[in-house]
């Protein structure tokens, strides 16, 4: 075991990757001798040569058109998008090709690339550079969907999704790229299966579901609870697409409340598909229907107000309140049950 932070965990997942598959080729903006804006790929170009970490143009629709055809060939590429919001110039490279390609094809051909998206804000950035764009790609069948959210994961799941078959986009928490956890490199190579949810903070009252970087946030509101007497059971979902609906349900039969925490707008959010598919899973269970904290539906907001539209520790208690029936801020209580 070492202690590295989770960027560091990134960076020795890599080259773990790199020195098992020769075809494993890194592909992004400045990730060459820079090592990228978050150093993630600093010193893999020195070790690994110019030939297999490539300074690509700024064009994210031509990193991606040309991830395909590496693809094709049998290599193994690993795109950066060096911010969230870059995305979207090759949105129709990832929703039209790489997603189709394995279908279109009757499974003759395979699209092994992984997307490395660095997201989410907290780091004083502005809009295009701290969104939260996940739900368009859960939304698109094909292509499978992660968020780590502490070092060992982000070691051992970004080798999973360079093993997979199938296109992965790695969402990795941009905030806590300098948070420290021990990190095991010492096993196997993991194999191509890129995780199910981790049940992190175990439960009974309510049911607490996040993934990514709220996760340390949602722990921490598992803490403060239970200085009330109230049991939050925390599951970081670590796939979301596809969902592993099994752990949720799990839980929320157990505690039968839900409450879902996210960054990203709650309009069309990740938090909404899971709301609706435990209500038809448990309807029979609920004790309150489920409760989402998240982002506000207007574009990123400046680095003066970007804790205000984050979910925090406040927030997400409010929201295990009103699933408590407790006082909270719609119910126009106070803590003695007093119209406020």
């Amino acid at each position: 075991m070492s202690t590295m932070t989770f960027g560091r965990a990134i960076t020795a997942g890599l080259r773990r990757a790199m020195e098992v598959d020769p075809k494993v080729i890194l592909m992004g903006e400045d990730i060459g001798k820079l090592g990228g804006v978050f150093r993630i790929t600093d010193g893999l170009q020195k070790d690994f040569g110019a030939h297999r970490v490539l300074d690509s143009p700024l064009a994210e629709s031509g990193i991606l058109g040309t991830a395909v055809g590496l693809a094709y060939r049998g290599y193994r590429p690993v795109v950066e998008i060096q911010f969230d919001g870059f995305i979207y110039p090759a949105f129709d490279q990832i929703v039209c090709q790489v997603a189709k390609l394995h279908y279109r094809t009757q499974g003759a051909v395979k699209m092994p690339i992984t997307i490395r998206v660095p997201f989410g804000g907290g780091i004083g950035s502005p809009e295009h550079h701290s969104e939260s764009p996940e739900a368009y790609f859960t939304h698109t069948s094909g292509l499978r969907v992660v968020s780590v959210s502490n070092p060992q994961d982000a070691y051992t799941m970004i080798q999973q999704a360079i093993a997979s078959d199938d296109p992965v986009l790695y969402f990795e928490p941009k905030r806590r790229y300098h948070v420290k956890g021990e990190v095991d490199e010492s096993a196997d190579r993991p194999a191509p299966d890129v995780g199910a949810a981790q049940v992190v903070t175990e439960g009974t009252d309510v049911t607490l579901v996040t993934y990514g970087p709220l996760v340390p946030t949602a722990r921490d509101a598992a803490v403060a609870a239970s200085d009330e007497d109230i049991s939050i059971e925390v599951i970081d979902l670590r796939s979301l697409a596809p969902i592993d609906y099994a752990t949720i349900e799990a839980s929320v039969r157990k505690t039968g409340r839900l409450v879902i925490t996210h960054e990203a707008a709650q309009s069309g959010g990740l938090g909404a598909e899971i709301a609706a598919s435990i209500t038809e899973r448990c309807f029979d269970v609920l004790e309150h229907a489920p409760v989402r904290i998240t982002g506000f539906d207007i574009p990123y907001p400046y680095s003066k107000l970007e804790f205000h539209h984050l979910p925090d520790l406040d927030r997400i208690l409010d929201g295990v309140d009103r699933v408590l029936r407790r006082p909270n801020s719609l119910s126009g209580l106070t803590t003695e049950g007093v119209s406020s």
